[in-house]
């Protein structure tokens, strides 16, 4: 009997630790940058975090194609693309995306 309540107890705690997380299909497709305050810009990077060079910036309202998102630290990074451009693509924090 302790065994068992053991047993279930251990999986339990073992279901709840959080590991990484794909990037789910649902999540691809058409976003528009949103959320960017005053004059600012989203900043499009060369890759995955705030140590990489700056492609361009984005204002609010321009579309992207999202091909992938990756947890670097705190910020989920989406690779992308303009959709308008797709031969411009790098990476973008995912908190200013919302589906378009």
């Amino acid at each position: 009997m302790h065994r068992t309540i053991l047993l279930a107890l251990a999986l339990t705690v073992l279901a709840t630790i959080p590991g990484p997380r794909p990037a789910v299909a649902a999540t691809l497709g058409y976003y528009e940058v949103f959320g960017v305050e005053g004059e600012d810009m989203l900043k499009m990077r060369a890759g995955p975090g705030i140590g990489y060079n700056i492609i361009l910036g984005l204002p609010n309202g321009t579309v992207l194609r999202v091909y992938s998102c990756e947890q670097t630290g705190g910020t989920r990074w989406c690779k992308v693309s303009l959709k308008e451009a797709r031969g411009v693509k790098g990476y973008v924090s995912w908190a200013y995306l919302r589906e378009s």
